[in-house]
């Protein structure tokens, strides 16, 4: 679960895949939200509720991803703050989390206010603004939090404070404040939507709804030739999310994933012949009977003599393969 979470973040973290989360979420994929408008913030949220009271209790959390918008709309500077919650597995309580978060986000932004006013020597214009340290013409800054769902099924948990209600009253409910959860959840994208992306997000999400359909995955594979050439650190991360056990050579900037889910069932059909399905023998060409000779050589789990029979191959030629596999 910590490798999950630790590569997830670390993905999310790069401004191109980060805006593009947010362009496909809130701009139905338009590139509105640059990643040269992006700047890192500090995740580490800390807040003091009620004021700076001595008697007050610290609240400390910690947001996954957290950066820092400044861009220009009609002439007008926006400025907002884009926090991102990266879920390998559902959290059931991720409408009051997320609440949590940005209500320390805006908090935060209350206290920083009255610092600079205090700082400044500012003086209150009423004994109202005084006392709050927040002044009229004070504004606060947007937060906007989008949870990531790395998960092959659907979202169940709440999405909403309402969900987690134990009344459906709506009288009660029409006084009690709702939240609701901004989420991605790669089982809920059409598959005509994941062109919306323009990173490998893309590939990487769509890959991660199909992981738990083997036939499915194998032909959504085959068939986007984007799989072919797929830079490592999406391979990697795709790779660690759905347990794929796929194997990439070291040093390889980008990989081809066909190839690597081509091997892995070539290495499980040979597997399976170390389950007592040792009768019968490959039909295959003298070469690529070497090559399957080669790799349950690798294996070490069959003897020479058994490998010999399975691959057609002689003895002697198992021997001189094993010296030159093996490096004996």
């Amino acid at each position: 679960m910590a490798d999950k979470d630790a590569i997830t973040k670390e993905y999310m973290q790069d401004n191109k895949i980060f805006a593009d989360a947010f362009n496909f979420y809130m701009y139905d994929g338009k590139q509105v939200i640059k990643p040269e408008q992006l700047r890192p913030l500090d995740t580490t949220a800390i807040a003091l509720p009620f004021g700076n009271d001595f008697n007050a209790k610290p609240v400390q959390k910690y947001r996954d991803v957290l950066k820092f918008l400044t861009a220009m709309t009609d002439d007008n500077v926006a400025y907002v703050i884009y926090g991102i919650e990266v879920q390998s597995k559902m959290h059931f309580a991720m409408p009051v989390r997320n609440m949590l978060y940005d209500a320390i986000s805006y908090s935060n932004q209350v206290e920083e206010t009255a610092k600079i006013h205090r700082k400044n020597k500012d003086r209150p214009g009423s004994q109202d603004e005084f006392l709050s340290g927040f002044y009229e013409d004070d504004v606060l800054l947007p937060v906007i939090t989008l949870v990531i769902y790395f998960g092959a099924d659907e979202w169940t948990a709440p999405k909403s404070i309402y969900e987690m209600f134990s009344t459906k009253d709506p009288y009660i409910l029409k006084f009690a404040q709702d939240y609701k959860i901004n989420l991605i959840a790669p089982a809920s994208i059409a598959d005509e939507d994941f062109a919306k992306f323009s990173t490998e997000l893309n590939q990487a999400l769509k890959y991660v709804k199909y992981s738990s359909d083997k036939d499915k995955l194998r032909k959504l594979v085959n068939e986007d030739c984007a799989y072919q050439n797929i830079s490592r650190k999406t391979a990697d991360m795709i790779n660690i999310v759905t347990g794929s056990e796929l194997k990439f050579e070291n040093g390889e900037e980008s990989v081809d994933m066909c190839k690597a889910i081509y091997d892995i069932r070539e290495d499980a059909k040979l597997e399976g012949k170390l389950e007592g399905k040792l009768e019968g023998k490959l039909e295959g060409t003298h070469d690529a009977n070497i090559e399957v000779a080669k790799k349950l050589l690798i294996l070490e789990k069959l003897s020479f003599e058994e490998i010999s029979s399975i691959c057609s191959l002689s003895l002697e030629e198992i021997n001189k393969l094993a010296k030159e596999t093996l490096k004996q």
